[in-house]
C-alpha cells in the first residue's frame, strides 16, 4: 500500500513522535511511504535515516496555496492510496486535497475535544478514517454525538529497538549523576507542570526517602513550574537525592537509568507515550488512574495504577517498588506486554487492517487512486 503523510509541524510533540513512528513502521513493513515535512524540522530529522521519501513544505494554514502545491506535487510523484494527517492545521487542507484528488484521508486526533464545533462535527464524518489514540479519547467524541462507527482507536507505536534495557547505559548515566549502582531510581520524564502531578510526586518521594535510603529521583523535562519544583527540592533535607537533567531531546537512553517510572498526572491525559516507552525499556510504571493512562499498562503486572493527587498512596507505591521482590517481576513482564500491544509491527498491521475494512456508510469515500 502507498501512503502520503503530511506533517509540517516543526515542534517536538507527542503527535510528532507518533507521526515518525507510524511512518517508519509502515515503511519497515514493506509499504511505500512518502512524507511532506517542515524543512529541517524534528520530524524531518527523525525520518532522515528511514526508508521514506521526504518532500519539504511549510503548510501554515488552510489558505496556504504553497502547501497545497506541495501536496499535489507529492501526490503526482508517489501516487498514494491514502493521505494521512496528524496535526490540526492540516485537517481541512487534507480533506480538501482528498476531495480534489479523489483520495481517501485518514486523520489522527491526539487530543480530546473540543475542536471548534464545526470541525468537531464535520471532520470525523468527512475523513474516510478518523483515529483517536485511546479509548478514553474516542469516548470523548462519542459523548459529543459522533457516531461510534466513525471513530477508530489506534495506539501510539513504540520502536522496540530504541527503547530497550541497557546496563552499560545505566552505569554511565548513574556515574555522571553521582548515583550509586545499587540505587533505586524513580524517574519522571515529561513537562514540568503542576497539572502533571509533579508536586504530588515530590512530596511522596520525599516521604519515601525517609524510609528508603537507596531511593533517588531523576527529573527529565522543562516547563512553567520547573523553577518552583527546583526551589521546593532545594528547601528539603533530601535535596541531594533529586537530580535534574533538564530537557533532553532523545530520552530513549535515559529509560535504562531508572528503576521505576512515575506518571503522576492530576489532569486527564489523552494517552501517555512515556509510559509505554519506559515499559519497552524494561521499567515498571506507577501511573495515575485518570484519562487514557490506564490503557498504557497492565495494572498489577507491569505497574500500578494510583489515585491522582493522593500523596500517601504514591508514597506507599514507591516504597513497594523499592522492594526487588515486587519490582523485578514487573520489570520482567513489561517488554513482552509492549511488544504485544504497542510495537511498531503490531500497530502498523492494525492500521492497514482498519484502512481495509468497509467504509462506514455515513462517510462518503472517494475512490482511492491506484
Amino acid at each position: 500500500m502507498k501512503f502520503l503523510f503530511v506533517g509540517t509541524n516543526p515542534e517536538n510533540t507527542g503527535a510528532a513522535s507518533h507521526f515518525v513512528a507510524l511512518a517508519q513502521a509502515l515503511a519497515e513493513a514493506g509499504h511505500d511511504v512518502s512524507v511532506v515535512v517542515y524543512p529541517d524540522g524534528l520530524i524531518a530529522q527523525g525520518l532522515a535515516s528511514s526508508n521514506v521519501r521526504l518532500h519539504e513544505a511549510k503548510f501554515r494554514n488552510v489558505l496556504d496555496l504553497r502547501g497545497y502545491a506541495a501536496v499535489f506535487a507529492a501526490v503526482k510523484q508517489s501516487r498514494p492510496d491514502w493521505l494521512v494527517g496528524n496535526f490540526g492545521k492540516e485537517y481541512w487542507p487534507l480533506i480538501l486535497c482528498g476531495r480534489l484528488l479523489r483520495l481517501p484521508v485518514a486523520l489522527f486526533r491526539h487530543r480530546t475535544p473540543p475542536m471548534s464545533r464545526v470541525s468537531g462535527y464535520l471532520l470525523p464524518r468527512l475523513a474516510q478514517r478518523f483515529f483517536a489514540v485511546s479509548n478514553y479519547a474516542r469516548q470523548a467524541y462519542l459523548d459529543r454525538g459522533t457516531p461510534a462507527g466513525l471513530v477508530q482507536v489506534l495506539y501510539n507505536p513504540v520502536n522496540m529497538a530504541l527503547c530497550r534495557p541497557d546496563a552499560q547505559r545505566r552505569s554511565a548515566i548513574l556515574q555522571t549523576l553521582g548515583i550509586r549502582e545499587d540505587a533505586v531510581v524513580l524517574g519522571y520524564f515529561g513537562r514540568i507542570h503542576a497539572g502533571k502531578g509533579i508536586f504530588t510526586l515530590l512530596d511522596a518521594a520525599n516521604q519515601a526517602m525517609v524510609h528508603e535510603p537507596r531511593l533517588h529521583c531523576l527529573w527529565l523535562g522543562d516547563g512553567p513550574d520547573a523553577r518552583s519544583l527546583r526551589d521546593r527540592v532545594a528547601a528539603q533535607p533530601m535535596a541531594g537525592r533529586h537530580h535534574f537533567a533538564g530537557w533532553i531531546h532523545d530520552v530513549h537512553p535515559w529509560y535504562s537509568a531508572v528503576s521505576v517510572l512515575a506518571f503522576p498526572s492530576i489532569l486527564p491525559e489523552t494517552f501517555g507515550r512515556v509510559s509505554i516507552e519506559a515499559q519497552a525499556a524494561g521499567v515498571p510504571v506507577l501511573g495515575s488512574d485518570v484519562g487514557g493512562v490506564p490503557e498504557t499498562l497492565q495494572a498489577g503486572v507491569t505497574g500500578l495504577l494510583l489515585p491522582p493527587g493522593d500523596v500517601d498512596a504514591w508514597r506507599d507505591a514507591i516504597l513497594k517498588l523499592c522492594d526487588p521482590a515486587q519490582r523485578l517481576p514487573m520489570a520482567a513482564a513489561t517488554r513482552d506486554y509492549v511488544q504485544r500491544h504497542f510495537s511498531t509491527s503490531v500497530i502498523a498491521a492494525d492500521f492497514v487492517r482498519i484502512l481495509g475494512e468497509a467504509t462506514p456508510a455515513s462517510s462518503h469515500a472517494p475512490a482511492a487512486r491506484r
